[in-house]
């Protein structure tokens, strides 16, 4: 994956070497002129220079004489994802990424990226996987290859196809091989911190130790799932219903063979002949407001199942989101071997 940095010129820098900075960049050609402290000036483009060239201004002159000032840009931490949709359907193709000190710390190309999500991704990757076993003897379940990468791997992958960049991984049993394989994100331009858990602390339980959330919006997610979970349509789902916690749903058709009477005090009042029942199991993906993790009790076993019990006691809103996508929990061996045939048939 191309560096954010190639998209980055400094202030002072010739038009000639903007130009062949340009061609480098083919279909993404633009660059962004930073000053010494990496702050944004302004944007560059081919139609630039040729504009620049037009009124006399030599390809040996600074760049700063032919920039557009104020380029289209989105905050860290501070935007929402209906200014995102506004620039991506306005077919702003490549957004400059800036802290509160106006550097650019990332650079969103929605030629690669579906979106930028506004939001903490925390990934459970701690459990032992017994139900593998042997293939997890030596190996974390999160680092099994499903085709040619990790069951870990092909789940940040998709996660970071949706533009988001902060990442904390819960390990435990052998976590010291996924830190190694996955390091701190840089060559990835995202940010993966690691937490360590000392003793099992259940399906949530880890996420009361982290301290530097960056969004509003935590969504934390199982390691061993594999989806083509849209998580945009997702999050704007979790807005639109105001949910203080969501959970993707799994639907499941029961179908019954036989006519089934409801009765009351031996009268059958009614019946219904082969009905078709859908139930609805939980997806292990999860949508939470950052303001309700405080509810989590520190350094303690806690699942999520005790969450969303706290929260419906409370009168808070949680909310059922059913997938229509594909979506495997790759538990057992007979899962893990359906996962293997199903990478090459599903868009991941």
């Amino acid at each position: 994956m191309r560096s954010f940095k190639d998209h980055l010129i400094p202030t002072g820098s010739k038009i000639s070497a903007a130009l062949k900075m340009l061609d480098k960049l083919a279909l993404d050609s633009i660059l962004f002129v930073v000053n010494k402290e990496n702050q944004l000036l302004g944007s560059l483009t081919d139609g630039d220079v040729r504009r620049g060239l037009i009124k006399g201004i030599s390809i040996e002159e600074p760049v700063d004489r032919i920039i557009q000032s104020d380029p289209k840009h989105l905050r860290r931490g501070d935007y929402d994802i209906q200014r995102v949709i506004e620039l991506r359907d306005a077919n702003y193709r490549i957004i400059p990424i800036l802290n509160n000190l106006d550097q650019i710390v990332n650079v969103i190309n929605f030629r690669i990226f579906r979106s930028y999500l506004p939001v903490d991704v925390v990934i459970m990757a701690g459990g032992k996987g017994t139900r593998l076993l042997p293939l997890t003897k030596n190996t974390p379940k999160p680092l099994l290859k499903v085709g040619e990468k990790p069951i870990l791997e092909h789940n940040m992958n998709r996660l970071v196809s949706y533009g988001i960049d902060d990442f904390w991984l819960s390990v435990n049993y052998l976590g010291g091989q996924i830190e190694s394989y996955f390091g701190n994100g840089t060559d990835q331009n995202i940010h993966i911190e690691y937490i360590w858990e000392s003793k099992p602390l259940g399906t949530i339980g880890a996420v009361s130790k982290i301290q530097n959330l960056k969004h509003d919006y935590i969504l934390v997610t199982n390691s061993d799932i594999l989806t083509n979970l849209d998580y945009e349509a997702f999050f704007i789902d979790f807005l639109n219903k105001d949910a203080d916690f969501s959970v993707v749903t799994i639907p499941y058709k029961v179908n019954i063979p036989y006519a089934v009477l409801e009765t009351s005090n031996s009268i059958i009042t009614d019946f219904k002949e082969k009905p078709s029942y859908t139930y609805y199991s939980n997806g292990g993906i999860y949508l939470i407001k950052k303001e309700l993790l405080s509810l989590i009790p520190k350094d303690t076993h806690y699942n999520v199942t005790d969450l969303m019990e706290n929260l419906m006691r409370k009168g808070r809103k949680v909310c059922s989101y059913p997938l229509n996508g594909y979506w495997l929990d790759i538990g057992k061996h007979e899962d893990f071997e359906k996962a293997q045939q199903d990478v090459y048939s599903v868009k991941f």
